[in-house]
């Protein structure tokens, strides 16, 4: 047994799904592998635990559970890489989609930009803190609604979404521009219902 009473291969069959899963990882999403007897928020808050003093930890995020860098070795690892990280091509245009259309899901993403988004590259621009959740999407399957933050405008020197160049040019069927946009993105647990472009999911 480990974390809370949780038998370690519970954990580990968990820790394994969160690191394979192709979309952001709920209680819900784990529910389906567990056996009856276990309680998925109860596993997860277990393998959290059990990861807490990794280099890796375990956290959540507007209900979205996914593997992060430990925040108190953020000072060390500063020192052994370059303090701008330059994002890969696909990261850069997915954040740029999220950035013109936001709030909108994976699939939204993946239909405008017309190719899959790996979780990777969504994990990569969690990591960086560029994007966070956002509630969800009243559809099937309730997905996760996603948004830039602050720190995407301070990192692109940009003072507002409005900045953003090209903005008119990319607008699709249902989509909203940045200068249509006149409310603040309010905090995740005061997201709306629904969101997106045309009802989709993902």
């Amino acid at each position: 047994m480990d974390g809370q009473g949780i038998p370690r291969n519970i954990l580990r069959l968990a820790e394994a799904f969160i690191f394979a899963s192709s979309e952001p990882v709920t209680w819900k999403s784990l529910r389906p592998i567990l056996p009856d007897q276990f309680d998925p928020v109860a596993v997860l808050e277990a393998l959290q635990l059990h990861c807490a003093d990794r280099g890796v930890v375990l956290v959540e995020s507007g209900g979205v559970w996914a593997f992060r860098t430990a925040t108190d070795l953020a000072a060390p690892l500063r020192a052994g890489l370059s303090e701008t990280r330059r994002l890969p091509r696909v990261a850069m245009e997915t954040v740029v989609v999220i950035a013109l259309y936001q709030p909108l899901t994976r699939t939204d993403i993946e239909e405008l930009r017309g190719v899959a988004v790996a979780q990777g590259t969504m994990e990569e621009l969690l990591e960086t803190g560029l994007i966070e959740p956002w509630g969800r999407q009243e559809t099937a399957g309730r997905p996760t609604l996603w948004v830039t933050t602050p720190r995407f405008l301070a990192q692109f020197g940009l003072a507002s979404l409005r900045d953003l160049p090209g903005a008119s040019s990319l607008l699709v069927a249902g989509g909203k521009s940045p200068e249509q946009r006149t409310d603040p993105v309010p905090e995740a647990a005061e997201a709306p219902a629904s969101g997106g472009l045309n009802g989709s999911a993902g």
